[in-house]
Order: structure tokens, then C-alpha cells, then sequence
């Protein structure tokens, strides 16, 4: 069955969001995500998980413009958490200048909060997972972590300014980042979320035709994550995403365990990664500099190959 021609980014290279031509100047661009909880605190997890969703819009150069929010709740929930953890959604989709239109509930036994999200794009100016180029850097706008953290953070055994910094973390847009990306004509981007940075710099690779080097020294890490990886505080879907790899990933030898475990780490609305020509990227790292990003390290680049990660010291 032939595809809709008005289809521009569906689901076959597994990027952030799909787009759709309505007419030559507007598309739109289309995405949905929700979680449960990762954080205690209701106001918190709300605007986390809808910097997470609209962070699918950024990732493909987009401007969201509503949203709808996803939602499910155990009826021992009381009223006022459920209020909290829609007022912090409410709060960050304001933030990100765009109204919640309204959404949809049902019971479950554990609490789930996320949002439909819709955006615009011009046809031809997307940002996609499918476009890196041989000779390409790549740059990263988040420290990483945030996933170990919050799982001892779930534990109860991180200090409150380290899990402060991952709260911080996961709940900035990436809005300047995607400003910053498009106003140098980025060729490639994709969010970091749940398969960690090598699962999502692997989805880029295969749907780019290249390979791509990253390096674990140049890797911007959030402050006692490390520390809490040789405790033991590693998330299932950490194991998980290093299952998945199989031969899409070539690890060097002199890699640790918990170098594995940093670069398999599932994010909560993780940094962009950016592939950008080398010529434009004192200019991305200026630009991204000046917008005060949370990090603009260039973590690799992008090689001739069959579509692998490879992951070097």
C-alpha cells in the first residue's frame, strides 16, 4: 500500500516525531509520551514528563502550538497530588508557549502522566534522525545521569543536591537548543531519552547510512552519577537497552562496565544530540553557549560505515 505522499516523517526510521504536509508552508508535526512517576514530588513529575513530550517537537525543528494531556491514576490518589502533577504540566507547556487543550483519564493501579503534543513545521525545514553526514560532529545539550539518579533517588540514597540537579536536568526545555540547531543548518538531531545515548545516536546511524564515533572521556556526566553507578544504582532499562544493542554497537575494550552503564542510561528528557557540519559548529557552540544550554560538548563524530556505534574511550 503506497504511502500518503503527504507523510514526510513516519515511523520507519524511528525518529522523534511524525510529520504531515497540510499545505507547502505548514506541516505538522505530531507526537505522544507518557511515563510513571520518576520523581516524588507531583508538581515536579508533571512538568518532567511534558518537557519530555514537547521535546519530541524540538528534536525535528518544530514550534508546538497545544497539547493534550495522557493521564492515569489510582483512585487512592487524592485530589490535590493529581491537581500538582497537572499544575507542573500546565506550568511547562505555558513555558514553552502553548496551551493544553484539555485530554483524557482513566484509573489504573499505578499513576502514568504524559502528553499529546502537536506542532508546526515548514515542509523541508524539518530536522530529522536520517540526514548525519560523514565529517559531521556531534554535540550534546544535556549532562547525562539523570536515569541512575532517579533511581536512587527512588531508593532514598542520593544526596538532595545531586537529585536536585537531575530534577533541574529533566525539566529544561530543549527549546534553545532546537533555536540554536536550526539557526545553523544542522543536518541530524535527535532527542536522548529512554535508550540512552548510544541507543539513540544507533537509530541515527542505521537511518543516516554512517557510522558514528563517540567518546566516553568527552561525555558531559551530572555530578554523582558515577559515584551512585559503583554503588549499584542501575536502572533495569539500562540492562535492557545493552541487550538490545546486539551488533549495532562496537564497544572498545578499555571501556568499563559503568562506562557502558553512562552511555545505556535511559533519560527522562534527556539533551539534544546534534550532527552538524564542522564548519557550523563554533557557531552551534557559540549559539548554544550564549542561550545558557546546560551543556554544548561535542561527544563524536560522524564516520563512513554500515550504520554502527562505535564507542571509544
Amino acid at each position: 500500500m503506497p504511502l500518503d505522499p503527504n507523510v514526510l516523517v513516519g515511523f520507519e526510521t524511528g525518529d522523534d516525531a511524525a510529520i504531515y504536509r497540510v499545505t507547502d508552508e505548514i506541516a505538522l508535526v505530531l507526537t505522544l509520551d507518557f511515563f510513571p512517576p520518576i520523581v516524588d514530588d507531583p508538581y515536579d513529575y508533571g512538568a518532567i514528563a511534558v518537557a519530555n513530550a514537547v521535546s519530541d517537537v524540538y528534536a525535528v525543528g518544530g514550534r508546538p502550538i497545544a497539547g493534550l494531556n495522557i493521564a492515569a491514576f489510582p483512585d487512592i490518589l487524592s485530589h490535590e497530588m493529581i491537581a500538582k502533577i497537572l499544575e507542573g504540566g500546565a506550568a511547562k507547556a505555558a513555558e514553552a508557549g502553548f496551551p493544553v487543550l484539555g485530554g483524557h483519564t482513566v484509573r489504573d493501579d499505578e499513576p502514568k502522566y504524559g502528553m499529546a503534543v502537536t506542532g508546526f513545521v515548514q515542509p523541508g525545514k524539518q530536522v530529522t534522525n536520517a540526514a548525519a553526514q560523514v565529517g559531521d560532529k556531534l554535540v550534546l545539550t544535556k549532562k547525562l545521569g539523570n536515569g541512575i539518579i532517579a533511581t536512587a533517588g527512588k531508593a532514598q540514597v542520593v544526596e538532595p543536591d545531586v537529585l536536585a540537579a537531575a530534577v533541574k536536568s529533566m525539566s529544561s526545555l530543549n527549546r534553545d537548543a532546537a533555536d540554536a540547531m536550526i539557526a545553523v543548518g544542522a543536518h541530524a538531531a535527535t532527542d536522548v531519552t529512554g535508550f540512552g545515548l548510544v541507543g539513540h545516536l544507533m537509530g541515527m546511524t542505521k537511518a543516516s547510512g554512517v557510522n558514528a564515533r563517540v567518546w566516553r572521556s568527552a561525555l558531559p556526566v551530572l555530578d554523582g552519577t558515577i559515584e551512585l553507578i559503583e554503588a549499584g544504582m542501575v536502572p533495569g532499562g539500562t540492562h535492557r537497552n545493552l541487550t538490545s544493542f546486539d551488533d549495532g554497537v562496537f564497544w572498545d575494550q578499555a571501556l568499563t562496565d559503568a562506562d557502558k552503564f553512562l552511555m545505556a542510561d535511559p533519560q527522562t528528557s534527556g539533551g539534544m544530540l546534534i550532527s552538524v557540519a564542522e564548519e557550523s559548529l563554533d557557531e552551534l557552540i557559540s549559539r548554544l553557549n550564549d542561550l545558557g544550554t546546560l551543556a554544548a560538548d561535542v561527544v563524536g563524530d560522524i564516520v563512513p560505515g554500515p550504520g554502527v556505534v562505535e564507542a571509544l574511550p
